[in-house]
């Protein structure tokens, strides 16, 4: 199963479209995670038609009507991988740690927010991902998105994928 993981991606107010190596990876994905901050309902409208399957979230830049669409945490079994996606996980000291106690019953969490890249994984296994920013790298150097495969309850091939500059 090919995943595409991605967040922050501020369509209008930060770019006036996602990238297209981005629409790519989604429209060959199985699945594909979005970990809010969408801002528009445009661009949940857009992805939904061109993903065969999509789970999303709403961020803190989401106002009520995509908070009326999608949930603050998603919860999915793919293939055996139990998975949750949020939007903020709090102050980068102690994630790990806060993450595991507020998810213990997950193995992937997938989240949003810093629009910086993470990968780690938790005391009991927990593996954390946010996918940076595809359109709004702040002070990283490139913008992001993730992919990864999940075969058997197993995530593998991960892969940070750096967007070329506009």
């Amino acid at each position: 199963m090919r995943l595409v993981l991605t967040a922050d991606t501020h369509v209008p107010k930060r770019a006036r479209v996602l990238p297209g190596p981005l629409w790519a990876a989604i429209e060959a994905a199985d699945v594909v995670v979005h970990a809010g901050d969408w801002v528009d309902e445009a661009l949940l409208d857009a992805m939904t038609a061109r993903s065969r399957r999509l789970i999303g979230v709403y961020g803190n830049n989401d106002g009520p009507a995509l908070r009326a669409r999608l949930p603050e945490v998603a919860r999915v079994d793919l293939d055996g991988l139990r998975v949750a996606v949020v939007h903020e996980t709090g102050p980068r000291t102690g994630r790990e740690m806060r993450c595991a106690a507020r998810f213990p019953d997950v193995d992937l969490l997938v989240f949003g927010h810093s629009h910086i890249p993470w990968d780690t994984e938790a005391p009991g296994g927990l593996r954390l991902l946010n996918p940076g920013s595809p359109t709004d790298r702040r002070s990283q150097p490139h913008a992001t998105y993730l992919t990864a495969e999940v075969h058997a309850a197993t995530l593998t091939e991960v892969h940070l994928h750096n967007l070329p500059r506009p």
